[in-house]
């Protein structure tokens, strides 16, 4: 009866009676036994209490090999991994639990050496492995595909592939290092041996590639047969819907997880909060789904901050998501620290500097080259390109990403040639590149003249690399044929293109425009759209469209940031405390570019444009010969961009307007840019 009492108290963690019938053992009521000592060790650490596990184990008089694997899984849950091999290395006699649970915890905390190391010493000891075994070691081996691949084949010569558990490892592994396909042909050929796990896992990978519509039929075949779901598989099915861009189909499973009860768990929260973020832009659902649940764990704060620096609008509440975070006790990791930088971005360099800092005092323990990519491409969207090739040289390792942030900094820098310095680095690294390495490497040859080298590499991109060239890439390429005076080579190119640009970018702006009636982007879209094609009359429609839903174009703004305060300037804007000094500047300055043969755009009221009203106050606030650094939400007009080039001349100054599009680093009456934007 006591053992049948105590068996059912470990199976129900039920710590009040277990430790009742544990003083009854002390004081010899019952008498001893192995079994019961065992069983009072599993029942702590079960409940979690491990140093009441320890106690256990030493009062314990004749210890076996279970009594030391009960505590060693028990240290291994809580990734005490020191204590778990010290403890390892005093059995007497391992079995193969005791090195199966071992391996398994230098999996969960990615220590691959120590795991071989440990199956290298159970082969050179004759011991017999299993399917286990090779879990924890295919776990084990993380982003090691030459590894994974090496394990595949062992389970396979092993007869251990008939394990759901090995193929359950290597189907995640595989998923994870982005090969989809092999982790679909494992899934499917394990046949009838697939357990929940492996459905689970499937529909996870699905959603780790953004194959939403085969997520969704794996999950409805789930459904039908009635398996168990849990909350990654919930997770997944929401990054579906993501991917697919369907918030009406994300809305109803936003109901069916409220009634089923999921929706207060943290990792549904942080699908549910992407959901929002991406599909319908508005932050105020995401923050709703934030305060439903209980306790937010750190990825549920990583995806509030990531939300709001998806937007530029938002980069003051990502960064002050990110120092709520710190003020109730969270450590920032690697993620934390990669959304608040892209939101510094949007912000000021003086703050993007306090983060870098703040990642140099706080000790990154994994994935410091994301939080280094981050920082490469915050100092070059700020106009600091000399501190991010600086950062980006002192870096110990570099991967695509970090290539990509360096190259697309210079070449929206207007430094051609060092962009293609750099790609041609990059191949020979052997560090492999995106379609967007190549959309950054196409625009340095646009602009610095480089046909050969353009074609070169356009045709490079499939020939090489497999990538099918997109609208971005044609764009960049007739581009440089056209400034290179080749016209008939750009007009072939134009009719070879497998697409219609202008057909597809109305196709998109519609189907926009039915989506979000309220949101002015379509509308300009298709307004644009008809002006290049000369359809004035759907101009006009498009136009009185507007104006009856009463949408508004989104307004343009400004800002600069002097002596670490930020100043933000909207065109005719008359709230700042010193427009009449702006104004009156801009007055005089108007006077001297006209005599220096500067023509105003008189079509148009372009006098007090916002990017204007923020350069004039950058002058007067500033030293001389200081530069200044101004960013814009809008792509800089025509009129803007002369104006500052004269303005440059004139002031004696260095000029920096970041717009959507590029910077124009304006210099001695020129830019950067050499006027194509």
């Amino acid at each position: 009866t006591f053992r049948q009492v105590l068996k059912t108290c470990v199976g129900r963690r039920d710590l009040v009676t277990g430790k009742s019938l544990h003083a009854l053992y002390l004081k010899n009521l019952v008498p001893f036994s192995a079994y019961l000592s065992n069983h009072f060790i599993l029942l702590y650490s079960k409940c979690g209490c491990l140093s009441a596990a320890h106690h256990a184990f030493n009062q314990t008089q004749h210890a076996n090999v279970f009594s030391f694997n009960v505590l060693l899984a028990a240290y291994a849950r809580q990734l005490r991994i020191a204590s778990a091999r010290q403890l390892f290395d005093q059995i007497p006699q391992p079995d193969l639990v005791s090195y199966n649970t071992l391996i398994s915890a230098y999996a969960d905390c990615g220590d691959t050496e120590s795991a071989l190391s440990l199956f290298k010493d159970m082969r050179e000891k004759r011991f017999d492995t299993d399917g286990f075994t090779l879990s924890g070691l295919i776990t084990a081996s993380s982003n090691n595909l030459c590894l994974i691949k090496q394990l595949h084949c062992l389970a396979i010569y092993c007869g251990f592939d008939h394990y759901a558990s090995v193929n359950n490892s290597l189907l995640t592994c595989y998923s994870r290092n982005g090969f989809l396909d092999e982790a679909k042909r494992v899934f499917y050929e394990m046949g009838e041996i697939k357990d929940e796990v492996s459905w689970n896992s499937m529909v996870v990978a699905y959603g780790q590639h953004r194959e939403g519509l085969e997520a969704l039929q794996l999950f409805q075949e789930m459904v039908s047969l009635q398996l168990g779901l849990d909350m990654y598989t919930l997770a997944s099915i929401l990054t579906a819907f993501t991917s697919l861009e369907d918030l009406v189909g994300g809305l109803q499973f936003h109901a069916h997880l409220i009634k089923s009860g999921f929706h207060q768990n943290s990792h549904i929260g942080s699908g549910l909060i992407d959901l929002y973020a991406k599909c319908s832009g508005d932050m105020r659902d995401c923050m709703k789904v934030f305060e439903e649940i209980p306790q937010p764990d750190l990825v549920l704060w990583n995806t509030m901050i990531s939300g709001y620096s998806q937007k530029e609008e938002y980069s003051d509440q990502a960064l002050g998501c990110f120092k709520k975070l710190n003020r109730v006790g969270y450590h920032p990791d690697d993620c934390s620290f990669v959304c608040v930088i892209s939101a510094c971005s949007n912000l000021s360099p003086s703050l993007g500097k306090q983060i870098h800092a703040l990642t140099i005092k706080i000790e990154i323990r994994s994935n410091r080259i994301s939080v280094n990519n981050a920082l490469v491409a915050m100092y070059s969207k700020c106009g600091n390109l000399e501190d991010a090739r600086r950062l980006f040289d002192r870096m110990p390792e570099h991967n695509t990403v970090s290539l990509n942030s360096m190259i697309a900094g210079y070449a929206q820098h207007g430094i051609g040639m060092e962009a293609l310095r750099l790609f041609e680095w990059m191949l020979e690294t052997n560090i492999p590149p995106t379609n967007i390495t190549f959309v950054s490497v196409l625009s340095a040859c646009a602009h610095t003249g480089k046909v050969a080298e353009g074609q070169k590499y356009f045709s490079m991109m499939k020939d090489m690399f497999g990538f099918e060239p997109e609208g971005e890439h044609y764009s960049c390429m007739i581009d440089l044929l056209g400034r290179a005076g080749k016209l008939t080579d750009a007009e072939r190119l134009i009719e070879a293109m497998p697409f219609n640009p202008g057909s597809i970018a109305l196709k998109a702006a519609n189907h926009f425009l039915q989506l979000e009636p309220s949101n002015a982007v379509p509308y300009v879209m298709l307004a644009n759209i008809y002006a290049a094609s000369g359809k004035w009359e759907e101009v006009a429609t498009i136009r009185r469209l507007m104006r009856d839903r009463g949408v508004q174009k989104k307004p343009g703004f400004s800002w600069i940031e002097v002596k670490k305060q930020m100043h933000v300037f909207v065109a005719e804007d008359g709230s700042h405390p010193m427009i009449k000094e702006i104004h009156n500047y801009l007055e005089e300055m108007s006077r001297k570019m006209k005599q220096a043969g500067y023509v105003p755009d008189k079509e148009k009221r372009l006098v007090h444009h916002s990017e204007k009203l923020a350069v004039a106050f950058g002058l007067l606030s500033t030293s001389y010969g200081e530069p200044i650094l101004v960013m814009k939400n809008l792509r800089i007009c025509g009129d803007c961009h002369n104006a500052i080039k004269f303005i440059s001349a004139i002031a004696g100054r260095e000029i920096t307007v970041r717009d959507t599009y590029r910077f124009h680093c304006f210099k001695d009456g020129r830019c950067s840019c050499g006027d194509y934007w």
